[in-house]
């Protein structure tokens, strides 16, 4: 293999880690790389000499803790990027403009531009939350197929944040189909009465890698023209994937 063939392929291994939870068998990494054998266990060792990867005492093969200070420093400089288009989607709505993105079995907020208003809404930059009760979550998990959700929600169960949230998982599949179909999601006093979200993707051409939102009060939320927010917002969702851009864009595990 040439250097830059090598590292084009360290990466596919790293990525079908990734896509697998942060685990998989040797078995898995080859069907999700279509790579040999052979050229998989000549990647592994460098990646395991590095810190990039582990292996488990079951022999799967893990992401390593390596990738947690690159990850943390792709986090913070994602966030400053964002902040003039979450600006814009303050202009646009009024409200508090949030970034997000999955990690694991999480959404972690990594921006946010609050609203202008006296009362506003605040998530925490850092905050770490299951996905099924917000519609950040919803519009990350509606980009995978849903044998792929079931089992991050088995993995999470589905706790009752508020007697809104939805807590099953045929509801939960039916509503992501639902996000896919209108192009975002909603979050409807399901992590936290009377607070209203819209969601829409950052995409860096095939996947959907992190998630814009506004929030507010409910009253005022339902007050806007969805459908007109949403094009607003995915206008501006499109305009940050495409500086991000397939050689920049924020890492799921």
């Amino acid at each position: 293999m040439s250097a830059v063939q090598s590292v084009d392929r360290a990466l596919d291994v790293l990525e079908a880690l990734a896509e697998r939870g942060g685990e998989a068998a040797l078995s898995e990494i080859a069907a999700g790389t279509g790579l040999p054998y052979g050229t998989i266990h000549r990647l592994l060792r460098t990646l395991l000499a590095r810190g990039y990867v582990r292996q488990e005492s079951d022999r799967r093969y893990a992401l390593g803790g390596a990738l947690v200070r690159l990850g943390g420093v792709a986090e913070r400089m994602v966030g400053v990027w964002a902040q003039p288009y979450l600006r814009k989607m303050v202009e646009l709505s009024g409200e508090t403009a949030n970034l997000a993105v999955l990690e694991g079995d999480f959404v972690v907020y990594v921006a946010q531009v609050p609203s202008p208003r006296r009362l506003r809404m605040f998530a925490e930059v850092g905050r770490r939350v299951l996905p099924h009760s917000t519609a950040v979550g919803k519009v990350l998990m509606a980009d995978r197929p849903d044998a792929e959700v079931a089992s991050l929600v088995e993995r999470t169960g589905m706790p009752r944040r508020t007697a809104n949230t939805i807590t099953d998982l045929p509801s939960m599949l039916a509503e992501l189909e639902r996000v896919r179909e209108r192009g975002y999601a909603m979050d409807l006093g399901e992590e936290e009465l009377g607070v209203h979200c819209l969601a829409v993707g950052v995409r860096d051409g095939s996947r959907t890698v992190a998630a814009l939102s506004v929030s507010g009060p409910a009253e005022r939320i339902d007050a806007l023209d969805r459908r007109e927010l949403a094009e607003g917002m995915r206008r501006i969702a499109r305009d940050f994937g495409a500086e991000l851009g397939p050689s920049q864009a924020v890492g799921t595990a």
